[in-house]
């Protein structure tokens, strides 16, 4: 009898839905959580779950994550959708969750995107959460903090979801080409790179990284003997990605964020949007680079414009606010302008300098006039006895003294004459002249 191709049955479900993992042992990702011994994973185990939140990216896992609590406690699951469910339905729900509990019987109500919810619809679940009648789980892709009731997230333990991992994803995907669930039933060829490309282009979204390789088999190649062979040209035309991806954890990530950081520095900002769009491409995490970034605005532009740091933060802000496609354009205005900015590398130098001292003299004692004296004990020793407050002085300067005996003299800040550090340069130099003449 002929083996029957993935082309000839009807599958009923998508390739996500089918693999969608019974227990915990089964689940993919978010170790910091479920992993041996961490904390979700305890509470589940030992049936302690109270109402909680799932805060992560889409295609993470909070749905499933939510149906595995409800199937491991033997509890009824309700799922509830911000578009259909009014306040009528949920006290409906409610009342019936309510008589099940007089029957010992748990009921969690799932609520999906519960951003989406508004005011009222979120308070309807506020007394039936504070008396115990349900256990609510939420699961949002926005802060809660500003999206979640304050007096419902108050009841509810919030766990931060990550973005899984491409080993996680690779994973998952060989699981998919072996389980029965999903493709195991089907002589499927997919060299290990493609897979990681599939990986990559997912971004962490295990959801996406399914629907790609089941769409990459459907338009696989198709032998007489009804096996299936993946190709590097089919999951291009998929995902409308060339092959620039690269190995995140490999020597290209790094020679790209070397390739971007230096360009920056060079002040070319042709360049650097250049290596910044091969990243981004690439499928690289955008809150890496907004990281990297942030870093490149401190220790290498500085206080030659102190803004720099200051539009650094604000795109790493928006990296994890709305995510990809959208921040691209925001990583772009960052690059640009640390591009554009005067460098400096005096905070840098400054640090390490410091750095070297202070870790050859770890045990020199804090001057005894910067000292503070909550205890009478200690002004009897002596703490803070002579200090100046600045503010009262004319010039708002002093002469005391601020580092130990031994360092006493030595300069680490030394401002470029690029930018705005040209006026600190100027007034670091009559700052010294003044206490020279104060001494």
């Amino acid at each position: 009898m002929a083996q029957m191709s993935l082309f000839d049955m009807g599958v009923p479900e998508p390739l996500a839905a089918r693999l969608r993992p019974d227990s915990l042992d089964e689940y993919v990702g978010q170790e910091h959580l479920v992993g041996p011994g961490k904390i979700l994973r305890r509470l589940i185990e030992s049936d302690q779950i109270s109402s909680m939140i799932f805060w992560g990216p889409p295609g993470v896992g909070k749905t499933t994550l939510a149906q595995i609590v409800a199937r491991h406690t033997k509890a009824k699951f309700i799922t509830f959708s911000a578009v259909t469910s009014g306040i009528k339905e949920i006290r409906e729900v409610m009342q019936e969750a309510d008589q099940m509990r007089s029957y010992g019987q748990k009921t969690i109500v799932f609520v999906d995107e519960i951003h989406r919810f508004n005011k009222a619809q979120q308070d309807a679940f506020l007394p039936f959460v504070e008396k115990g009648t349900i256990i609510l789980i939420g699961a949002t892709t926005e802060n809660p903090s500003f999206e979640v009731n304050s007096a419902l997230l108050s009841r509810c333990k919030v766990f931060v979801l990550k973005g899984l991992t491409g080993e996680d994803i690779a994973k998952l995907l060989k699981q998919a080409l072996t389980s029965p669930k999903g493709l195991g039933d089907h002589k499927i060829e997919i060299e290990d790179d493609l897979i990681g490309m599939i990986a990559t282009f997912a971004n962490g979204d295990a959801r996406m990284a399914l629907s790609t390789l089941e769409m990459a088999v459907l338009n696989g190649d198709m032998a007489s003997d009804g096996s299936i062979t993946v190709t590097k040209e089919t999951i291009e035309q998929i995902t409308g990605k060339k092959a620039l991806l690269y190995d995140k954890n490999g020597e290209e990530h790094y020679n790209l964020i070397s390739a971007l950081h230096k360009s920056m520095r060079n002040s070319d900002p042709d360049a650097a949007v250049y290596w910044l769009a091969r990243m981004l491409e690439a499928g690289e995490d955008p809150i890496y680079i907004a990281r990297r970034v942030t870093r490149f605005a401190a220790e290498d532009v500085g206080l030659a414009d102190p803004y720099a740091l200051t539009l650094a933060i604000s795109a790493y802000q928006a990296c994890h606010f709305i995510g990809v496609p959208e921040c691209n354009v925001h990583l772009t205005e960052a690059v640009i302008y640390m591009s554009l900015a005067p460098k400096s590398n005096a905070m840098e130098t400054a640090y390490l300098s410091a750095r070297d001292d202070a870790v050859n003299d770890l045990a020199e004692p804090v001057p005894m006039v910067i000292r503070n004296a909550p205890t009478g004990l200690m002004d009897e020793l002596g703490y803070g006895h002579g200090y100046k407050y600045a503010h009262d002085y004319e010039d708002k300067l002093t002469d005391i003294q601020c580092l130990p005996d031994n360092l006493l003299g030595t300069e680490y800040y030394h401002p470029g004459d690029q930018g705005e550090e040209v006026r600190f340069r100027e007034r670091l130099d009559y700052i010294k002249k003044w206490k020279e003449q104060h001494h």
